[in-house]
């Protein structure tokens, strides 16, 4: 039986891009289904078919997986790729995982994620100085031990998907992070990267609090979306 994964808008949905990405740089056959953004708060809407009220969400026959991390756990299970084989790479991989998902909350609500515009930022915050900082230490202590050109070594694994994201926040609001511009680089450059973004470009759909949030991120200098 084919997976079910479950997301939102392709400009906006940072969460659904990471289990997105993962199935689709590992080969994991899946159903696509988009719920979009329709509301500042999307919950009761997305309530009928998630439990947490969020995306993204992934079906396997009669079992529902839920949250970004729950997914890869799950797959990992099942699926040969989603951590390194080696050992010190899977447990940076792991630890590194664990503290997107819990952590850099100023990068979120600073600098919101939207593919296909480009801004200058106001001056950043100190929290927001310190998490763009403790980005560029992962992404050069992850290249410099492994050998690149992926944060855990040779292979794509759970740990790019998961700071996918980022590499759209860094080139939407120019962040600098050193020598870890060139994993930036090689991800965004990844066929299936590739791909999400072409479908984030061709939205024409618009919700209004995260234009507002994006708005009051800085200067908007360029806009690609149809």
């Amino acid at each position: 039986m084919t997976y079910t994964l479950i997301t939102a808008n392709r400009n906006y949905s940072s969460w659904s891009l990471r289990a997105w990405l993962l199935m689709k740089a590992l080969g994991i056959a899946f159903d696509e289904r988009i719920e979009l953004f329709s509301e500042p708060d999307n919950y009761a809407a997305f309530r009928a078919f998630s439990p947490t009220g969020q995306v993204p969400l992934l079906i396997d026959g009669g079992r529902t997986v839920w949250d970004s991390l729950g997914i890869v756990l799950y797959l990992a299970e099942r699926h040969a790729g989603v951590w390194p084989t080696d050992e010190p790479a899977r447990a940076f991989a792991q630890c590194a995982v664990s503290e997107m998902h819990g952590g850099f909350s100023a990068l979120r609500n600073d600098c919101t994620m939207n593919v296909g515009v480009r801004i200058v930022p106001h001056e950043p915050s100190p929290a927001l100085a310190r998490n763009v900082a403790r980005i560029r230490e992962l992404f050069e202590e992850g290249l410099g031990r492994f050998g690149g050109p992926w944060l855990a070594g040779a292979q794509f694994t759970a740990l790019d998907a998961f700071y996918a994201p980022v590499a759209f926040r860094i080139r939407t609001y120019g962040l600098y992070v050193g020598h870890g511009q060139a994993w930036v680089e090689q991800v965004l450059a990844h066929p299936a990267m590739r791909a999400w973004e072409q479908a984030a470009l061709a939205e024409t759909w618009r919700e209004a609090s995260h234009e507002a949030e994006l708005a009051g991120a800085g200067t908007i200098t360029a806009d690609y979306r149809a």
